[in-house]
């Protein structure tokens, strides 16, 4: 194929390079090279290889950022191959995989070495010079280390998630102390904060979402909002939600819940289960929020969107919750995904009335028999595609008799996430190592499997230690 400049047949050529890559991996994760499926795959992908190479000495696939470039060309997201783009970007940075660049001496076999060294090397505590050291001899195939973005000269990747995410925490316990005592908030800091959200989203999703397991009992109303903010754009990013929409819908999430401030403390803090009259004022809180959002200072799109989120969040996809209307319609997209997010969150949280949480797959287990009534069934697939059949924060114990947090999921193998061992199998307590359950021996099995999730609080494992 040749391309006299780079339009739509090169865009689209490009994109299906990527999208065939990720294809391929995620092939020869399940197969062996020698499987047919894993052929066909090698054959499809070589064939994009050599339509480049007609025109160019060498193919060279980098990832600077969040985005792939061919041949110094920025490859465009395309909404069909989302997930696999996601997968491919998120292996290559798990492996500080920056560049590959293949030669027109690129051979089926000089493929299969490719693709085996990049999953064995995913097992490596030393990810890139494994790849590396299987690629010595393969002539054909260069790669090359990620080139590390640095933020504010910062290098520490989870100091910058933590620093963004407490920073939401603090001023989301200003705007409510604000508003308590009649004070004017302006919307635009708010935009602000959810920007920087919505950009380590983009760039570090499973830290920021790991910091939503974290709970703060004291300070449970000004987490939950951040929680169920980084959740609902998480699940927007998963829906291939462009960033100004993320944007919205963070900031709307984060407002959610606002009209609690106006329910009396003596009934908020009750340690005891809420008598019906109680529930009448608790169950006013959607109205009191639409009302409190409407009077923020600057009136725009968002505020009429956080209105009506802060009004739908507890009426359920059925209509079965509160509050009741005469005249039912669909509820807000926003709504839907906010709903899912607040309820997990709930429900994983140590409130003053419901001091033991659920485990994380519990509140899952849950979520799903409400699919379809009180939850939109579609976005939660997503959602359960995003956190993983077992989300992170989850205690586990493993078949080797090890004991482990849940430290990050696998979206291709929703039982196989990341694990940070901090009990061994001998039961003594340990500083924390990740492993990946995906990770097979010579003879082709699972090194570790999850035999059965844990109760965290009885167990005393402090989450906020390990994950912070």
């Amino acid at each position: 194929m040749m391309w006299d400049d780079k339009g739509e047949e090169y865009i689209k050529e490009s994109q299906h390079l990527i999208n065939q890559l990720a294809v391929l991996i995620r092939t020869c994760l399940i197969h062996s090279t020698e499987n047919v499926a894993v052929l066909k795959a090698i054959e499809r992908f070589l064939e994009i290889i050599h339509s480049f190479l007609q025109e160019n000495e060498s193919l060279r696939i980098d990832l600077i950022g969040e985005f792939f470039y061919i041949n110094e060309t920025r490859v465009k997201y395309p909404l069909e191959y989302l997930l696999n783009f996601d997968y491919l970007s998120r292996e290559f940075r798990r492996r500080e995989l920056g560049t590959v660049v293949f030669y027109p001496n690129v051979t089926k076999e000089a493929i299969k070495t490719f693709i085996s060294a990049f999953i064995k090397s995913g097992y490596s505590n030393t990810p890139y010079e494994s790849l590396e050291a299987y690629l010595e001899k393969t002539d054909s195939i260069h790669i090359e280390r990620l080139k590390k973005i640095q933020e504010e000269g910062e290098i520490d990747r989870r100091r910058i998630v933590k620093k963004t995410y407490f920073n939401a925490v603090s001023f989301t316990r200003g705007v409510m102390n604000k508003l308590r005592a009649g004070e004017k908030v302006s919307i635009k800091k708010a935009k602000r904060i959810i920007e920087s959200m919505v950009d380590m989203i983009l760039q570090e999703e499973p830290l920021l979402i790991g910091m939503t397991a974290i709970k703060d009992y004291d300070d449970y109303t000004y987490h939950h909002s951040v929680n169920v903010s980084i959740l609902s754009i998480a699940i927007g990013q998963k829906i291939g939600l462009h960033k100004k929409a993320l944007t919205e819908l963070g900031l709307v999430a984060l407002f959610h819940d606002i009209g609690k401030m106006e329910i009396p403390k003596e009934i908020l803090n009750k340690p005891t289960p809420f008598t019906e009259e109680e529930w009448q004022i608790v169950r006013r809180h959607p109205y009191w929020g639409a009302r409190t959002i409407l009077k923020l200072k600057g009136l725009e799109k968002s505020s009429i969107l956080g209105a009506i989120v802060a009004f739908e969040h507890h009426m359920y996809y059925d209509h079965s919750g509160y509050p009741k209307v005469r005249e039912p319609k669909a509820l807000d997209f926003y709504s839907r995904i906010v709903a899912i997010a607040d309820q997990y969150d709930a429900m994983t949280s140590s409130r003053v009335y419901a001091r033991v949480p659920l485990p994380p797959d519990k509140a899952l287990s849950v979520m799903m028999e409400r699919a379809g009534t009180q939850i939109d069934p579609v976005l939660f697939k997503f959602f359960v595609n995003m956190v993983g059949v077992y989300p992170v924060g989850s205690l586990v114990l493993l078949d080797t008799k090890e004991m482990g947090l849940v430290y990050e999921c696998n979206p291709l193998f929703a039982d196989r996430p990341r694990v940070m061992i901090i009990v061994d199998s001998r039961g003594n307590k340990i500083d924390g190592y990740i492993v990946d359950l995906t990770e097979k021996d010579d003879s082709g099995r699972y090194i570790r499997s999850i035999v059965k999730t844990l109760d965290p609080n009885r167990y005393k494992v402090n989450l906020a230690e390990y994950l912070l």
